[in-house]
C-alpha cells in the first residue's frame, strides 16, 4: 500500500534530491575549504627560512622610512603598504609596485593618479574581499593591482624573498578551485564557474536546513539518539550515524560559511545583505582614504615610526600593523591595527593620518561599531574561520572535514536504501500446490 503524503518525507525527499544533485561540487568546494583554512601557517612552515628572522641580542629595528628607501632603490618601485606583525621573530611585509614604462612609461602624474584608484583595495587587513596577500598582482598586468609583497629583515634590512612560491601558487589554486571550479571568466561577464559555485552553496542552505528538520526525530524522547554514533552497529548504521549526528553538530557554522560566502558569488546577494545589515560588505574596496590637507606641502614629513607612535597613543595595545602609505599629494596614511593570539578577535581598529602634520583626521574603533557594522565588517574573518584567531581556524577546519565527509555518507545512506528498496520488490516464485 502506498504511502500518503508527510511533510517529513517532502523535507526527506527535498534533502535527498537536492544532495545529489549538487554532492560532486559541494564535495569540491568543502575540500578545498579545509585545505585551505591554514595555509598562511603552511607556507610558513614550509618555508622557514622566508618567514622567520633571527632576533639579535640588541633587538633593535631599523626604521620604517630606512627599509622602505633601501627597498624601493634595490626593486625600482613603489611601497604602498607596510605590514609590521607583533612577533619580533617575523619579517616585515612591504607591498612594492613595479615602475612602469620606464622613460618612455607614463609620466609620473598620471601613474601618481592611477595608482590613486587603487590605493583603497590596500586599505586594511583583507580590504576587497577578494584580492590576495601579495602575489603577483591584479589586474593590470605585471605590477598591477596590490602589486608583490617582500618579506623584508627589520634588523638588517635584508630582502628574504616575496610571498611568491610553489605552496603559494598551489594554494591559489585552491582558492581557484573552490570559488569556480577553475573556470577562468572574461574581465565584468559573468563567470560561469562562479554561478555554479554559487548555486551550489544557495542549494546547500536548503540541505542545512531541511536536514535539521529531518534530524529531530518522531518521538521527542528519542532525541539523543541523534547526537550520537552507535559504534556497535553495522557499517551501515554507523555511516547512517555520522550523517546524522555530525550534520547536526556541524550545521550553524555550517550556514555561517554558506549564507558568508554568497558575498563572492553573487554582487545581487551581497549588496541584498549589506541592505538588511544597514552598512557596506567589502566597503573597503571602494572606499578612499581621506584629504590631507596641501597646507603643510612645503613642511618635513613626519617619519612613518612618528605616525606609529601617534596610532599607538590612540590604540594602546600591542597588535599587528599595516599601513597603507599614501598613493599621491592629497591622501592620508592609513594605518590599521589588530591583535593577535590563539584566541583573538581578529577585527582591526583603523586610524587616518594627515601625511604632513601627523593630525588625526579619523579613528574607527571596531568596539564602537554598531552590532550591524560590526557583522559587515566581519564577513570576511566569519566565512575564512579567521573571527577568533587560530581557535576559530581550528574549529573551522573540523567542520570543513566533516562537511566534506556529508555528500559521501549521504550518497551511501540514499543507496543502501536504494538496494533494500530493489531486493523487496523481488518476487519470490513459489509452487501451487493444488488439493484434491
Amino acid at each position: 500500500m502506498k504511502k500518503g503524503f508527510t511533510w517529513r518525507k517532502l523535507f526527506n525527499d527535498i534533502h535527498l534530491w537536492l544532495g545529489l544533485a549538487s554532492g560532486l561540487v559541494l564535495f569540491l568546494v568543502c575540500l578545498t575549504g579545509t585545505i585551505f583554512t591554514f595555509h598562511s601557517e603552511i607556507e610558513e612552515a614550509l618555508e622557514p627560512a622566508k618567514f622567520s628572522v633571527q632576533v639579535p641580542a640588541n633587538a633593535v629595528a631599523l626604521s620604517p622610512d630606512e627599509l622602505v628607501a633601501k627597498l624601493q632603490q634595490t626593486q625600482k618601485g613603489k611601497v604602498t603598504a607596510i605590514q609590521i606583525p607583533q612577533d619580533p621573530a617575523k619579517p616585515y611585509r612591504f607591498t612594492l609596485k613595479k615602475e612602469e614604462g620606464g622613460k618612455g612609461g607614463k609620466p609620473e602624474g598620471e601613474k601618481a593618479k592611477a595608482e590613486g584608484a587603487k590605493s583603497a583595495m590596500a586599505a586594511g587587513p583583507g580590504a576587497g574581499g577578494e584580492g590576495k596577500k601579495g602575489g603577483k598582482g591584479g589586474p593590470g598586468g605585471p605590477g598591477g593591482g596590490r602589486g608583490k609583497t617582500y618579506l623584508v629583515n627589520q634588523y638588517t634590512g635584508e630582502v628574504k624573498g616575496t610571498t611568491d612560491g610553489p605552496a603559494h601558487e598551489f594554494f591559489e589554486t585552491v582558492e581557484a578551485i573552490h570559488r569556480s571550479l577553475l573556470v577562468k571568466g572574461e574581465p565584468g561577464a559573468l563567470n560561469p564557474g562562479k554561478i555554479i559555485v554559487g548555486a551550489s552553496t544557495i542549494i546547500f542552505v536548503f540541505i542545512i536546513l531541511t536536514g535539521l528538520v529531518i534530524w529531530f526525530p518522531k518521538k521527542l524522547k528519542n532525541w539523543k539518539q541523534g547526537l550520537k554514533v552507535k559504534t556497535s552497529g553495522n557499517w551501515k548504521r554507523i555511516n547512517h550515524d555520522l550523517h546524522n549526528s555530525l550534520g547536526f553538530y556541524s550545521s550553524f557554522f555550517l550556514l555561517i560559511m554558506a549564507l558568508t560566502g554568497l558575498c563572492w558569488s553573487f554582487d545581487w546577494y551581497r549588496e541584498g545583505a549589506s541592505a538588511v545589515l544597514g552598512d557596506q560588505i567589502f566597503k573597503q574596496r571602494t572606499e578612499k582614504p581621506l584629504t590631507s590637507d596641501l597646507a603643510g606641502l612645503t613642511t618635513q614629513k613626519p617619519a612613518i615610526a612618528d605616525l606609529i607612535k601617534i596610532s599607538n597613543g590612540i590604540l594602546p595595545y600591542e597588535g599587528n600593523y599595516r599601513i597603507s602609505l599614501p598613493s599621491d599629494s592629497t591622501g592620508a596614511v592609513v594605518l590599521n591595527k589588530s591583535k593577535s593570539g590563539f584566541f583573538t578577535l581578529s577585527a582591526s581598529d583603523k586610524v587616518q593620518l594627515d601625511q604632513y602634520t601627523g593630525k588625526t583626521l579619523k579613528v574607527e574603533k571596531f568596539e564602537d561599531k554598531k552590532f550591524n557594522e560590526k557583522i559587515a565588517a566581519s564577513v570576511r574573518g566569519l566565512h575564512l574561520g579567521e573571527i577568533f584567531g587560530t581557535f576559530s581556524k581550528i574549529l573551522y577546519f573540523i567542520v570543513c572535514l566533516i562537511a566534506t565527509s556529508l555528500p559521501i555518507t549521504g550518497t551511501l545512506i540514499w543507496w543502501n536504501k536504494l538496494k533494500k528498496k530493489s531486493k523487496g520488490n523481488q518476487v519470490v516464485a513459489r509452487p501451487v500446490v493444488t488439493r484434491a
